[in-house]
């Protein structure tokens, strides 16, 4: 791939993508990112503890849900896109394993909100993916690209739920470095592995 591509790959993810993407999902769109990033290089073990604590927090959400309700699964669901996620930037590339058309993407806090933890009426058909009994996690990387404050990984996750029934699903994020540092998912496709006839 020549560096060309690579830059254009870049901006594609945290910043053309985003604008043009912005008037059909989001009223925010990103055009400053220099102030919301920084240009600190991401490393592979960056990438592997973010993905850790997403798998985490999807089971403490589920967890919190089983011993406390859908109120305090939600406050917690709340807490992890604010810190994990890079909504306070602009829309982020959010598809979900288990949407349908015309809310296949949900680009905004709200709409994946109402993915994790359902009840929203905007989302009617969302019953809550955070809340289906996960208790573990298992993350398996078939690559991970990484181009200076910016990276996306692609593998799989599988789930297990309280009855040990185990969810496999094709898992693609992107990260870019926030200000502060941190790691912040702007693109999250997730999807059920295609099996054939």
């Amino acid at each position: 791939m020549t560096a060309l591509r690579i830059t254009s790959l870049a901006a594609a993810l945290l910043g053309s993508a985003a604008v043009l993407a912005a008037p059909a999902f989001a009223k925010t769109p990103v055009t400053n990112l220099s102030a919301v990033q920084t240009a600190a290089a991401i490393t592979e073990a960056e990438v592997a503890a973010a993905q850790k604590a997403w798998g985490e927090a999807l089971v403490a959400i589920s967890t919190e849900h089983d011993r406390n309700g859908k109120a305090a699964a939600k406050k917690l669901a709340e807490q992890v896109l604010d810190t994990a996620y890079g909504y306070a930037w602009g829309p982020v590339l959010f598809k979900p394993t288990l949407t349908t058309a015309p809310q296949t993407f949900r680009t905004t806090r709200a709409g994946a909100l109402a993915y994790f933890v359902g009840g929203d009426p905007a989302f009617p058909t969302d019953t809550g993916f955070a809340l289906k009994g996960w208790r573990s996690y298992a993350i398996e990387n078939a690559a991970i690209f990484i181009n200076g404050p910016t990276a996306v990984s692609m593998g799989n996750v599988r789930l297990t739920d309280a009855k040990g029934n185990v969810t496999v699903v094709d898992k693609t994020w992107g990260y870019a470095r926030d200000k502060d540092g941190k790691l912040r998912i702007v693109l999250h496709h997730s999807s059920l592995p295609y099996a054939a006839n």
